[in-house]
């Protein structure tokens, strides 16, 4: 069977299964808007134990982390991704799901070879480049506060 190339783009677009956008939409605003809902209840709660806005938004960040990872470590959080897509992607829980997978996926190659190792390969250029980008920033700020 010879195609040309449109041939057979034409082919696979009459054949895939059409993604049904709306539904798909809807469950990751809805999963998406709950986490940032419990980013803003664990905030106020914070808050309300007498932390400052800086410590309470810290601390809401690490908690976040955390839970992130250990439902990523228990399972949890595929199962929620699968159903949710994109609503799991963008807050701070799909950073922590996206350093903890790879280490689970490959723990069994060993903890330097497969956990430590697989840990920052997506992580691993998001850490990099904060970390250049805030030492670029404190030298330059360094630089022209005149200090």
């Amino acid at each position: 069977m010879d195609m040309t190339n449109a041939e057979y783009n034409e082919y696979v677009k009459k054949r895939q299964p059409r993604s049904p956008l709306l539904p798909d939409l809807l469950k990751a605003f809805l999963v998406g808007g709950l986490i940032c809902t419990v980013g803003q209840g664990l905030m106020c709660f914070y808050l309300s134990r007498g932390l400052s806005r800086e410590d309470a938004g810290t601390a809401v960040s690490m908690t976040l982390v955390l839970v992130g990872a250990l439902l990523t470590g228990l399972g949890v959080y595929d199962d929620i991704g699968r159903f949710a897509g994109a609503g799991t992607l963008v807050p701070i829980t799909g950073f922590a799901n996206s350093v903890v997978a790879p280490a689970l996926e490959f723990k069994r190659e060993g903890w330097v070879a497969g956990t430590a190792a697989k840990m920052f390969t997506i992580a691993g250029p998001v850490i990099v480049y904060g970390v250049g980008s805030s030492i670029l920033y404190g030298l330059l700020l360094v630089l022209f506060s005149g200090r």
